[in-house]
Parts: structure tokens; sequence; C-alpha cells
């Protein structure tokens, strides 16, 4: 069974998505089964300092019963805690900490708020120092300097109080202690439990009284049997004026338990779209981060492929913009080189193709020159041999030309030879001049004049007047010699030899036409090889050594001529360019070294 293949961006989506999946299940495993924990644990850590500090402040206090529900008070608003003080032997003290105190007849009355008969909702809302209240009460000691509230209103009820046996009295607050707006829930009723329920609990824990006694902090997780609602209780031990004290916190867990609650039930709603908003964002943070690679891909697999006309077009400032920059620099020197390698072995090539050609020319040579040599080689060696035998005195004269015709036809052959090796080693030196071409093919043509003769061949010449080339005389006039000769060699006998000269743009093509035999059409390019004759059975007869033409392509070649030869209705034809020079004089010389 072929094996899935699953792509970068199928991976990287599948493992944003469980991750943050994960993330997202820990958080609300987190919020279900510890977040209350951590909730009482920092609580109790907030009670636990708050409850040290308090035996410093305590002792500071001078004996009044006031100032102790003061700071107990203060201390119950900051921790948003009930506080009970217990002596060693786990009896309560008897506090207030919530009053109000007004003047009234020039005394202080102070009005406790009871834990137990007082809601929130009993006292009016916002009340401040300066504030005029009126309250029906009944007063609690014999100065009528403490009173037990009834009724609390900002402005004075119609109702006669004297009829219920209560006293109203109506004042400005000059101080006052109440529960904190950011207390939470009912801390009258919660206050209350402290000596309702704590005191009675206390009496049950022996083992964690002993342990009290030893100065531990002591913590517990307590449940009202009347509310259900959670309670966390830190229990302090500390010393006062020579005896040994407790201080009793107790705190709600009812805020942590309604949050986690709801959170669970948001949870439940929250899901399915966070998961569907989880699908989204995988997506686009998939996309987004594995874009850049896979164009990165896809650049590095044309790379593979050795084409780099297209680059990695990724222009950001980060990582895979700097690993598309070094890319893009990579496939430049990459296609540099390969176009360098490519173009050393064709250098290669050509150096082994040239090496190749050259040893087959080399071996060819040889046999050339062993067959060339070995005619009249083995002429000479028959007429030598003859005059050792003491032939007739009339033959040694005809066996001496004979010998001596044999040997400058060797030497010709081998001159031409080591003329040929210069062109073909590229060693020859062109001496570029203007001349008059005309002058080298009357020269020439004067020094055939014999052979003309003896053939009885008319040599006719037409070129244009007072015309300059720009070549090197010396290596032209060896050219028209070979021509000429060659024209002269295979013309018909009382035939004629035409050299003309036309002007073709720039140049000047000169040609050499004769009345003879043609030259088959397949072997037109092949004559300007060397030892190359069309019938070479007729060569000793016609003389030559088979390398006048192969000089000739050479030389032309050296001047960039353009040069050819053809069949025409009565013979073979023979045509070359040179440049026409219209400026320079006979005196201005060049040297080139081809």
């Amino acid at each position: 069974m072929k094996r899935l293949r699953l792509n970068v961006v199928t991976k990287l989506f599948a493992a944003t998505f469980v991750f943050v999946f994960l993330l997202y299940a820990l958080i609300l495993i987190g919020e279900k089964f510890f977040f209350e924990r951590f909730y009482l644990n920092a609580k109790v850590s907030e009670l636990s300092q708050a409850m040290a500090s308090f035996p410093d402040e305590y002792a500071k206090l001078p004996p009044d019963k006031h100032k102790l529900d003061k700071l107990v008070g203060t201390l119950m608003n900051r921790t948003d805690a009930s506080i009970a003080i217990v002596d060693e032997q786990l009896r309560q003290l008897n506090l207030d900490p919530y009053f109000l105190e007004m003047k009234v007849a020039n005394k202080n009355q102070v009005i406790t708020l009871p834990l137990k008969e007082m809601k929130s909702t009993d006292l009016p809302g916002g009340l401040h120092v300066g504030d005029t209240i009126t309250i029906d009460g009944i007063y609690m000691d014999e100065k009528n300097t403490i009173m037990k509230p009834i009724r609390i209103a900002r402005q004075s009820p119609s109702t006669n109080v004297t009829e219920n046996g209560l006293t109203r009295v109506t004042a400005v607050i000059s101080e006052l202690m109440l529960p904190s707006q950011q207390r939470a829930h009912n801390p009258f009723y919660q206050d209350s439990l402290v000596a309702d329920q704590i005191g009675p609990w206390l009496t049950q824990q022996s083992d964690e009284i002993t342990q009290m006694k030893s100065g531990s902090f002591i913590q517990r997780k307590w449940t009202d049997p009347w509310s259900g609602v959670n309670y966390a209780i830190v229990i302090h031990r500390f010393s006062y004026q020579g005896g040994a004290n407790y201080i009793l916190a107790v705190t709600t867990l009812q805020p942590v338990s309604d949050a986690v609650s709801m959170l669970t039930s948001y949870s439940l709603y929250a899901t399915p779209v966070i998961l569907v908003i989880l699908l989204l964002l995988s997506f686009v943070f998939s996309k987004i981060i594995t874009q850049p690679l896979v164009t990165l891909s896809h650049s590095a697999s044309r790379m593979a492929n050795l084409d780099f006309t297209e680059l990695a077009s990724i222009h950001s400032r980060d990582e895979f913009g700097e690993l598309s920059r070094h890319l893009n620099t990579l496939a430049g020197k990459l296609d540099q080189t390969l176009k360098d390698l490519k173009s050393a072995n064709v250098t290669l090539r050509e150096d082994l193709e040239h090496k190749e050609k050259m040893e087959q020319l080399r071996k060819k040579l040889i046999a050339n020159i062993s067959h060339e040599l070995k005619t009249p080689l083995g002429i000479v060696k028959g007429f030598a041999e003859g005059l050792k035998d003491d032939v007739a005195h009339e033959k040694r004269e005809r066996y001496m030309d004979v010998i001596l015709s044999e040997v400058d036809k060797m030497n010709e052959l081998i001159m031409d030879m080591l003329e040929l090796s210069k062109f073909e080693a590229k060693a020859i030196l062109l001496r570029r001049q203007s001349f008059p071409v005309s002058e080298i093919i009357d020269r020439v043509a004067a020094s055939f004049q014999l052979q003309l003769a003896n053939k009885q061949v008319r040599l006719w010449i037409a070129l244009p007047e007072e015309i300059n080339v720009w070549a090197d005389p010396r290596r032209i006039e060896q050219v028209i010699v070979n021509l000429l000769g060659n024209a002269v060699r295979h013309a018909n006998p009382s035939s004629e030899i035409r050299i003309t000269g036309v002007r073709e743009r720039e140049c000047i093509r000169f040609r050499i036409e004769n009345e003879g035999a043609h030259i088959p059409d397949d072997q037109l390019t092949r004559i300007w090889e060397q030892f190359y004759r069309v019938d070479s059975s007729r060569w000793r007869k016609t003389g030559g050594t088979g390398l006048g033409l192969a000089i000739c392509k050479h030389i032309l070649d050296l001047h960039g001529s353009d040069y050819d030869a053809e069949n025409t209705v009565n013979g073979v034809a023979f045509s070359f360019t040179l440049v026409e020079n219209k400026n320079k004089g006979g005196n201005d010389n060049e040297f080139e070294k081809e």
C-alpha cells in the first residue's frame, strides 16, 4: 500500500492546531481543577502576611476597645476577611469592628453595628464622614454613649419612635467603620460565622490547637453547613502582654467558585467558536510560514534541474529573505560556473578535435611523403645503379639529367612541406602593405612565358586601372604563382588562360580561368587539401607537389579572403578576393602574427 505523502503546509497546520488545542484544553483543565486551589493559596498567603503584621500594630494600641475595633475593622476591609481574636483558653474577644461615631450634645456617641441583626441593605449607601443621618435605637450603657441601632436613615422618619421605646438621634457622622464595598457577599453574615461556627469548631480540633501553640500557621478549608459556601480559615498565634493569643481570619471562596462555574459554562459555548477560529488561524499561520518555504523549494528544484532563469522572489527582512538572497547568489554563481565549464568543454573539445586532426594529418603526411618520395628515389636509385654499372657513354648524360630533375622535384616537395608546416603551426608573419597587384601579376606571367609557349597557350589579362590592395605582396605572389602554374599545367594545348579583376564592394575579386578538363563536382572542395590530386595517375606527367593549393588556402585564410573553385563551360576557374586600399600608399606597412 502506497504511503500517503503529506506536504509541509498540512503538517504545520496539523501541528499548530493540535498544539494550540492542547494548550487550550490544558487551560480549561487548569481552570476546572487548579484555579480554585491557586486562588485559595494566594488568598491564604495574603491573609498570612496581613496577620503577621497585626500583632505589632495590636501591641501599640492603648487599652481601648474602640481602638481595637477600629484596627480589626480596617484589617477586615483590607483583606476581605472576617477577623476574630481568641485568648489562650480559646475564648473569643468581644469585637464590634463596624460602627458610626457622631457628636450629640457635645459628647461622642458610638453606634455599634451588630453582626447578627444587621444586613448590608440596612445601611444607606455611600455614607461618609460629614453626612447627617437619623438613627433609631436603644442605648446600651448608663452614660448614653453606646447605642444599638434599629433603623438608620438619611432623613428623619415621620413615625414616632417613643411609642416603641426607641431613642432617635439625628447628628453628623464624625467617624465611621463600615464594611468596604469591595467585600464579597454579605460581610455581616460572614463575620457572624466566626462566633457561631468557628468557636465550636476550634474546641474540637485538639491536634491543631497543639500545633497552634507551637507557633505555626494553620490553614483549613471549611464549608458553611447552612449556605454551602466554602471558606478559607487561617489561624496565627501571637503573644500579647505576656499571654498567648490567636488571630483567626475567615474569607469566602464563593467568588472563585462562581467564577469557575461561570468559566465552565462559558467554555461549553465558546469552545466551538474557538475551534473554528483556531482552524482558520492555524491555516493562515501555516500558509504564511510555509509559503516562503514552498517558493524556496520550487527555486531549489529548478536549480537541481540546472534551470537558473527564474530566481526566488522573497524580499522579506528575515531568515527566509536572507535564504532567498543566498539561493539567488548561489544560482548566479552556479550558472556562471556552468557557462564557464561549457565554454571550457567546447574549447577542450576543439583542442581534442584539433589534436586528432593534427594526428591524422601527421599520419597522412607521413604516408603522402613516403608515397611522394618513393617514386623519385626509385628513379634516382635506378639511374644511379645504371651509372655505377658503367652504362654506355651516350646514356650517361641523359641519366644525369633525370637524376637532377628528380632531385629538384624532391627539393621542391620538401620546401613546400616546410612552408605548409609553418602555415599549419600558425607561425607565419604577414607583412601587409598597400601595393599595385597588377605589377605582381605581370611579373609572374613573364616567368611562365616559356611554359605557355611550349603548350601554345595564350594569356589574357584584364584588370581595373590603378588598383592597390592591402595584403602581403610576397604571399599574394606565391598564391598567383601556384594558381597560374596549376592553370598552365592543366590547360589544353592551343587554349587560352584569362586573368581578370572585378570590384566587389571594398574588395577586388581576381579570377584565373583556363580551358581544360573539369574537376568532378564532388571533389571541388577537396582540391584544397594537401597532396590531393584529381587524377593521381597523371601527376608525374603534369608536375606539381600536390601542396600548392593547400598553401594558397592557408595564405588566403590569413588574409580573410573569399576564395573558390568552379567548373566553367570550357574549363576550371579559381577566384579569390583582396581588400582594396584607396587611401594608403605603398610605404605603409603592418605586421600581423596569425
